[in-house]
């Protein structure tokens, strides 16, 4: 098989079926991406990274041949902040657009306080301010939850929503049958490009805490490997065919970090001592699915991308242990 290409997409790249991948340089350049779908003379953007996101975001726009006016909905995968933190500012660029998400989330992008409290001490209060600036509120009248199964016109095509928890109860992703594809957020992992060129394609999956689900996690990807799609369209980042072959390594990590987290709740360990058991363990899965894919852990630039989001699955990892230690003693 030949490799896999090294190549980041562009900041902004117009893809078949009318949708363009756009780099929100969230933390910096191919970390993260955001999406516009157009059809006609309506558009749709699928999450808005950072507040600081939404130049990159209208910039795609006006390339497509696009204005303000013509974006019927802004949809929001999930309310992590890299997802939604830039939802706000968007709306207020688009104003005739309507903001769709999860009925969880909801509230919060009404009143994105709850978010800002928790996820400030996480990083503080400066590099929470360099991260995200400010999170505003969207009015009330312009944000509507979607159930699973409900779609929305869009032009000339269909917008499914489907329920995907497992990373967050607070997930939909996007089915679009025309251009036979499905915007998954958070919930079928990462796939970023400069970890496609070993012997085959290398997926990850994050644990995202509080709310790392294995059982839901597993569900959500079988589900997204059913709808038998050629495409699915990762927050972090950008198109992967690999759907199929791709899904398979998601279910298999899974369960591996599901059998790391009975291992830990087994130890007496506590604290911060748990954690990094947690993470050495997430550390040895990860090592293991890079061999097998055929990629070198002693390149540092494989090893960067691939712990990109190493904190966050030993957070979920050590969180999800100390609740399966208590049900036990319980």
């Amino acid at each position: 098989m030949a490799p896999f290409s090294d190549v980041t997409p562009p900041m902004s790249s117009q893809r078949p079926g009318g949708v363009s991948t756009i780099d929100t340089h969230y933390m910096y350049p191919g970390r993260a991406a955001a999406y516009l779908v157009a059809d006609g003379d309506e558009a749709a953007f699928i999450d808005a990274g950072t507040r600081f996101s939404v130049p990159y975001l209208m910039q795609a726009l006006e390339a497509a041949g696009l204005g303000p006016d013509h974006v019927k909905f802004i949809i929001v995968t999930h309310v992590h902040l890299d997802h939604c933190g830039g939802a706000a500012a968007l709306a207020r660029e688009c104003p005739g657009a309507t903001v769709l998400c999860h009925p969880r989330s909801e509230r919060h992008l009404i009143d994105p306080s709850k978010l800002v409290a928790s996820a400030t001490p996480v990083y503080g209060a400066e590099q929470f301010a360099k991260l995200y600036g400010e999170i505003e509120p969207i009015a009330a009248a312009r944000v509507r939850s979607v159930a699973d199964g409900e779609s929305v016109a869009l032009g000339g095509r269909s917008l499914e929503f489907l329920d995907t928890p497992g990373h967050a109860k607070h997930h939909v992703s996007v089915l679009d049958r025309k251009a036979n594809a499905m915007f998954t957020g958070d919930a079928f992992g990462l796939c970023y490009p400069p970890l496609q060129r070993g012997t085959r394609p290398y997926l990850n999956y994050v644990c995202s805490p509080p709310q790392f689900e294995p059982e839901a996690a597993r569900v959500v990807i079988r589900r997204i490997m059913a709808t038998q799609v050629g495409r699915v369209y990762v927050t972090h980042f950008g198109p992967c065919d690999a759907v199929q072959e791709g899904g398979e390594q998601l279910l298999r990590m899974v369960d591996e970090f599901d059998e790391a987290v009975n291992r830990a709740a087994a130890t007496t360990l506590e604290g911060p001592r748990l954690l990094t058991y947690c993470a050495e363990q997430a550390l040895e899965i990860t090592q293991r699915e890079l061999r097998a894919c055929g990629l070198d852990t002693e390149d540092r630039k494989i090893m960067k991308w691939a712990l990109s989001e190493h904190s966050v699955t030993s957070q979920g990892l050590e969180l999800l242990a100390r609740e399966r230690r208590a049900a036990a003693r319980a």
